[in-house]
């Protein structure tokens, strides 16, 4: 035998067959935040591709750096418009566990960078005579 009353089974049924909850409270986005988050990526897609290949920029970096730059704007535009995280939602934990990774992964690429970066000082030189003998 259930424990829930009829009414709570049946709301939880309701729930689960049509895919929705009441009692949360971040919202499902509108179909106007969407199509603003669609456009947003559009054009954060395109100005990079442009630049790459058109050569606008001159240095290859500043190039690098504007791609990167405008991708980590699109991760930004991608969690709000599409996965709507804020920080209201989940009681702001969905935010706190975004923070944990954020730093999580940025430990782990700067010890990568920095392992690979010390490996690349410290490897035994090689002459064009010893480069032309390598398989």
């Amino acid at each position: 035998m259930s424990s829930q009353p009829h009414s709570l089974a049946h709301e939880d049924a309701h729930e689960a067959h049509h895919g929705h909850s009441h009692g949360h409270e971040a919202g499902h986005g509108s179909l106007r935040s969407y199509m603003i988050g669609f456009a947003l990526s559009v054009v954060l897609t395109a100005i990079p591709f442009a630049l790459v290949m058109s050569g606008a920029l001159d240095s290859k970096v500043a190039t690098a750096v504007v791609v990167m730059g405008l991708g980590a704007i699109q991760i930004v535009v991608h969690m709000i418009f599409f996965l709507h995280m804020n920080q209201r939602s989940e009681g702001g934990w969905t935010m706190m566990a975004l923070i944990f990774t954020l730093i999580i992964v940025g430990i782990a690429l700067a010890g990568s960078l920095w392992v690979m970066h010390h490996l690349n000082v410290n490897m035994m030189p090689m002459t064009n005579e010893m480069m032309k003998n390598m398989p």
